[in-house]
């Protein structure tokens, strides 16, 4: 993804973000899970995780924060600020998945001071849609002169 500053006159409601495309591996699993102090058995062993009838280990929710967090705050730039973020889960994120992750303007206000945009955004695998989301960001107005 290309950095650059989004301002808030500048988005369209309905505007579709660019796509991110990341393949998930073993590692990025463990790590991730261990970064975010998860330590269930079913983000770390395959055996438990085949045990309890899954295929592999799987991405634990924090970590989907953080993918679609940093997704959303690399499309607005460092002027953006995320202000709100909810997820819900569907499917899940094994190593060996390639995960696309894809938003829209949902709507575009003025609250007090504050330049919002809510954006849709789901991470997708190649077995369907991995999470639904919705985040709220706030923007600069404009561009300065």
């Amino acid at each position: 993804m290309v950095y650059k500053n989004i301002h808030w006159n500048d988005v369209r409601e309905g505007e579709e973000l660019p796509p991110y495309t990341r393949r998930i591996d073993a590692t990025t699993v463990i790590t991730c899970a261990i970064a975010s102090r998860d330590f269930l058995g079913l983000h770390h062993s395959r055996e438990l995780a085949q045990e309890a009838g899954l295929k592999d280990i799987f991405v634990n929710t924090p970590t989907f924060y953080g993918f679609a967090g940093k997704y959303l705050t690399d499309w607005t730039g460092p002027e953006g600020e995320l202000k709100e973020i909810s997820l819900r889960l569907m499917l899940p994120c094994f190593p060996g998945d390639t995960m696309m992750i894809k938003g829209k303007v949902a709507r575009k206000y003025i609250e007090g001071d504050a330049y919002l945009v809510d954006l849709d955004f789901t991470l997708e695998v190649e077995a369907g849609t991995n999470c639904r989301g919705r985040a709220t960001v706030a923007l600069p107005a404009s561009r300065a002169a």
